[in-house]
């Protein structure tokens, strides 16, 4: 309540002090400018050359809070007051005289000015300040010791708190720090290069430059699959729906084929009837007249069969002649013939007895090489016998070798898991002892969080670092900057003397 008091003390103090030296300072700029325009022969114009400069840096920057606060800022704006006060300042300093003849001259004529200006620009910020309206409603900047101490590093926290819209430089402060954490972590596990790293781990540093935290980024893949399968989702009812509608196209399609054809039918069937008929009667007509020409054909054809029968007899008598003409020639042919049969048959059983020797030769030569080729494959098949009854061996010695291995790899296990299990009783009874003696100093779930992590790193050696920040997340439910600071303390709880015993 007394802080209150005397904030509200300083605040009317420097509103009123405030405005005193405004006044103090308009005047005399106002008396320094008038003179001067006298001086530069301005005439009566002198007068009111001060009060528009001077009045001209007030507008152009409540101009500038006004834009500001409807969402359309003008930079430029701000730029112009700011060279009308260095005009200003200019203008009292030149009002001495020459400026470098009378230094001190022109440093008493220009410190009114400064502190118009002072006073002005202070009131603007005090109104940005009230109404949280400055390049975003509010938005944080760097602080000034940042950039003294750390300008590289402060450029590039503005740099993205500017294209990330961070308006909070406390929010600013921790992602930078959860991504440090992040960092070491990550080289700690991957032998000093983060960049050995899966694709999904490094995406909190790679996505630095979105203003996404650890977390963000880390839930990034998830997100990514989640859009991706609702994307699928709406494919395939988008596919269903597209099915379904092209179906009933062709439902209404095959319909209307069906339509179609019953009446292309129905017409071809009184086509029919009509065709039908016009063939009847045609054809009764078609029927009478093959009669009648059928009765004048078999008058013709008679009178020219009796004209062939002549011609058919004369012809008979000749074609006896040439007959027994050309059976006396065929005789004489076929005896000739028979001869030259009986000389050819003699011939060609002399080359048969011939082939028949060379053919006998060659049989004899393949059934040697026959002899020999068989003879060569017993032998590949011997050697072949003898080298696979060698595997076999070899092989049956093999197994034998594998199954007293899988034996003693078997018996080797189960000791292994009767060893485990032991270990998993052992370690349950300590955690329930602990638990226990938590429960009676009545901890905070922190301090049990710590002990447990504690207890986690006593059982795999007693080394903080032989703990992966990945498991102690996972068994506490935090995220892995959290993990990073219990483990912290566990190993400091555990330098102290803990012990699982203990709460």
């Amino acid at each position: 309540m007394a802080s209150d008091k005397l904030m509200l003390g300083v605040a009317i103090l420097a509103a009123v002090g405030g405005a005193a030296l405004a006044g103090i300072g308009f005047s005399g700029s106002y008396t320094a400018l008038k003179d001067l325009g006298f001086k530069h022969s301005f005439g009566d114009f002198s007068y009111a050359f001060p009060i528009g400069v001077d009045a001209g840096i007030v507008a152009l920057l409540a101009m500038d809070l006004h834009l500001i606060r409807k969402g359309a800022p003008a930079p430029w704006l701000r730029l112009l007051a700011h060279t009308f006060t260095a005009a200003t300042i200019y203008f009292n300093a030149a009002s001495a005289g020459p400026l470098l003849k009378n230094p001190t001259g022109t440093a008493m004529h220009a410190v009114i000015p400064v502190m118009f200006v002072a006073v002005v620009e202070a009131g603007r910020r005090l109104v940005i300040r009230i109404t949280r309206i400055e390049a975003g409603h509010g938005r944080d900047a760097v602080p000034l010791h940042r950039w003294i101490l750390a300008p590289w590093p402060a450029f590039r926290m503005y740099r993205r708190m500017r294209l990330n819209g961070i308006s909070s430089y406390d929010r600013a402060v921790e992602l930078e720090r959860e991504r440090l954490v992040y960092r070491v972590m990550l080289e700690r596990d991957h032998d000093g290069d983060w960049h050995k790293a899966p694709a999904d781990q490094q995406l909190p540093l790679t996505m630095e430059r979105f203003g996404l935290g650890v977390d963000e980024a880390l839930a990034l893949p998830a997100e990514a699959d989640e859009r991706a399968r609702l994307r699928a989702e709406r494919t395939a009812a988008f596919d269903a729906e597209a099915t379904t509608r092209a179906e009933a196209r062709a439902a209404e399609l095959e319909i209307s084929k069906l339509r179609t054809a019953g009446r292309v039918e129905a017409a071809g069937y009184e086509v029919g009837a009509e065709t039908a008929t016009a063939k009847a009667h045609a054809h009764a007509r078609t029927a009478a007249a093959g009669r009648e020409a059928e009765a004048a054909e078999r008058l013709d054809q008679a009178t020219e069969e009796l004209a062939a029968a002549a011609t058919e007899q004369e012809a008979a008598d000749a074609r006896l002649r040439a007959a027994e003409t050309d059976r006396a020639a065929a005789e004489a042919e076929k005896a000739a013939a028979e001869t030259r049969a009986r000389t050819a048959e003699t011939e060609r059983t002399a080359a048969d007895d011939e082939q028949a020797k060379a053919e006998g030769e060659e049989a004899t030569q393949a059934a040697r090489l026959r002899t020999a080729e068989t003879a060569k494959r017993a032998a590949e098949v011997e050697e072949g016998a003898a080298e696979a009854a060698k595997r076999k061996a070899e092989a049956d010695r093999d197994t034998a070798a594998a199954r007293r291995a899988q034996a003693e790899h078997e018996e080797t296990e189960r000791a292994a898991r009767a060893r485990a299990a032991e270990a998993r009783e052992r370690a349950a009874e300590t955690e329930l002892r602990a638990v226990e003696a938590e429960d009676a100093a009545r901890l905070t779930p922190a301090a049990r969080a710590t002990r447990r992590v504690a207890r986690m790193i006593l059982t795999a050696g007693g080394t903080p670092e032989a703990v992966t920040l990945q498991s102690i997340a996972e068994t506490l439910d935090v995220s892995l900057a959290t993990a990073s600071g219990r483990r912290t303390e566990a190993a400091e709880l555990i330098a102290s003397g803990y012990t699982p015993h203990a709460a």
